[in-house]
């Protein structure tokens, strides 16, 4: 039977943690085939690699210089970023209450040094499978059911994580809320239906507007959306806004009860913050909102920025 990553036909993600170079050469061997491998000698460049990457499981040995596996185990379960990769530890530590230790830390399995090869693979094999399918399980419950798009829940954890990953780096994190004009104009005069057909071709407007994996764009109730752009500065905001605008008028969608023309628009509300610890992501939120509401005090269908 065909298994689940062999259905989903992609190749996973796997980091290697040990200060043992032939360690890394044996794992590397047996995964590089079917697997993007990652590489780490030492804890902390290992819990930058899965800040960065994101693996989709990492084999990682105890005993190391400076930190050790059981720190690394401790700091990707703290971080909501790292917190649901699986972590199998592979040690030479193999006496039984080595592996209740690290299985109370977290990790999802124990395999003491020297491993099987064939055990190895399928313990690793196992656990890709669960882990894939929890992603795909999670995002059924991340994705809005109309439009198809992220959902509220989605851009909220997604902001959260943007906020505690730019306050790591020191980047620009930016944020646009968004508007249909007059969306319940056009809903009492079409009917629901045709309303409903309206938000699903600007939420997949408003997508096609961006291109990198790391934007998201969310409904964010009702006809109002918001677009999330980690390490963006203003301009690069702007940009998008205007894109956005752009790519809806072109859409050519009839409004006739529209004040702003006879076609579907939108007004864009435009905010940039170096996020820190001292301030929290709602900052974002309401300085967005702020910025959307002038824009639709100053007659809508255009974009509004905070001057910073």
């Amino acid at each position: 039977m065909e298994s689940w990553i062999e259905h989903r036909k992609i190749r996973p993600k796997l980091l290697v943690v040990d200060d043992q170079p032939l360690n890394i050469r044996v794992l590397n061997e047996l995964f590089r085939h079917d697997h993007d491998v990652f590489m780490a000698t030492r804890g902390e460049q290992a819990i930058a690699i899965c800040r960065e990457q994101r693996p989709d499981l990492v084999l990682l040995d105890v005993v190391m210089e400076g930190m050790d596996g059981y720190q690394v185990c401790r700091e990707l379960q703290a971080d909501p970023l790292t917190r649901d990769i699986p972590i199998i530890f592979v040690s030479a530590k193999g006496e039984e209450e080595d592996e209740a230790f690290g299985l109370e830390l977290g990790a999802v399995d124990y395999i003491s040094k020297p491993f099987n090869s064939n055990i190895v693979r399928a313990r690793a094999k196992t656990h890709l499978t669960l882990k894939l399918q929890s992603d795909y399980l999670r995002s059924l419950t991340r994705l809005d059911g109309m439009t198809g798009i992220a959902n509220r829940r989605c851009f909220d954890d997604n902001l959260n994580n943007a906020w505690a990953q730019a306050c790591r780096s020191g980047s620009p994190l930016s944020l646009l809320m968004i508007d249909i004009d007059y969306f319940k104009r056009y809903n009492d005069h079409y009917g629901h239906q045709q309303g409903d057909l309206c938000l699903k071709q600007v939420a997949m407007a408003l997508a096609g507007a961006t291109s990198r994996p790391s934007d998201l764009v969310a409904r964010y109730g009702g006809e109002e959306f918001a677009c999330l752009l980690p390490d963006t500065q203003q301009e690069g905001a702007i940009l998008i806004a205007r894109k956005m605008l752009t790519e809806v008028e072109a859409l050519a969608i009839a409004h006739p009860l529209s004040d702003v023309g006879d076609r579907v628009s939108l007004s864009i509300g435009v905010a940039t913050l170096v996020p820190s610890a001292q301030a929290d992501p709602t900052q974002l939120v309401r300085d967005a909102d702020e910025q959307l509401y002038k824009a639709k005090h100053a007659g809508r269908g255009r974009m509004n920025v905070d001057p910073g």
